[in-house]
């Protein structure tokens, strides 16, 4: 589920992340719903996180592992 022993890349490239014109208002809200999923199911299992849930979060949807899907009425905010 989460990768412990993985680093976390400071100051990503965030124009790669925003592509295909998703706001930065997506990219918040989407990042703090994964974080709180991440908390929660640590919590659940009774792991403890090494690594911050947002950082863990950003990281996924980096590598794609998460499409954010946004309403065209938000895009380009």
């Amino acid at each position: 589920m989460f990768d412990q022993n993985k680093k976390f890349k400071f100051n990503p490239d965030l124009g790669s992340v925003l592509s295909n014109h998703m706001s930065r208002y997506s990219l918040v809200r989407a990042t703090a719903k994964r974080a709180r999923e991440i908390s929660e199911e640590a919590e659940d299992e009774g792991i403890i996180l090494v690594e911050k849930p947002v950082s863990i979060a950003i990281d996924e949807i980096i590598e794609g592992k998460y499409k954010i899907i946004e309403p065209d009425e938000i895009k380009n905010l």
